[in-house]
């Protein structure tokens, strides 16, 4: 209810000129309202990170001065996809070299090396004693875009590797990958 009091008059003849007045403020809510847009960066930086897991290489049973025993395996690289990296691996634990790795039982030493391919030619090190080293390109770091590299080893059947006590040999070779 309109009190004809606050419009200023007390006649009802007035009433229609005190709700006209009383009811601009509520037209201008009626018209269309107005818009503003602006905009929201949205970012996220990639990260540069790679991953790398190997398989176990075994040479199985071998036996003195029936020959060189070779094997192999592999090891996979997940790195962002279009980022260089290069694989490396080192001497190992059984303290040998990049280019003559040795495995140990006790204080006996078994010799063998590791080989970038499988004429077993180009010694897989640190890029030291004329090793090399393998270098890629990376697919995507999900398990599907992984790359694959194999490992080609040898354990040549040479006297200093005839003259040793039977036993189970082990080495750790640590694998890096750099990008």
């Amino acid at each position: 209810m309109v009190s004809l009091n606050r419009c200023g008059h007390s006649k009802a003849g007035l009433l229609m000129t005190c709700l006209g007045a009383g009811a601009l403020p509520g037209a201008a809510h009626d018209a269309a309202a107005a818009t503003a847009t602006g905009s929201l960066i949205v970012s996220a930086t990639v990260e540069a990170t790679c991953a790398v897991s190997a398989n176990p290489l075994s040479f199985g049973t071998y036996r003195p001065g029936q020959g060189n025993v070779a094997a192999n395996t592999t090891l996979s690289v997940r790195c962002p996809k279009g980022s260089p990296f290069t694989v490396t691996l080192d001497a190992g634990t059984g303290g040998g070299t990049v280019v003559q790795r040795v495995m140990t039982f006790g204080a006996y030493r078994l010799q063998y090396s590791l080989y970038t391919t499988a004429a077993r030619s180009t010694v897989w090190g640190d890029g030291t004693m004329s090793s090399a080293t393998v270098a890629g390109i990376g697919h995507g770091l999900s398990s599907v875009q992984a790359i694959v590299e194999t490992v080609y080893g040898q354990l040549p059947d040479i006297s200093a590797n005839q003259d040793l006590a039977p036993g189970l040999y082990t080495d750790t070779v640590r694998v890096t990958v750099s990008y």
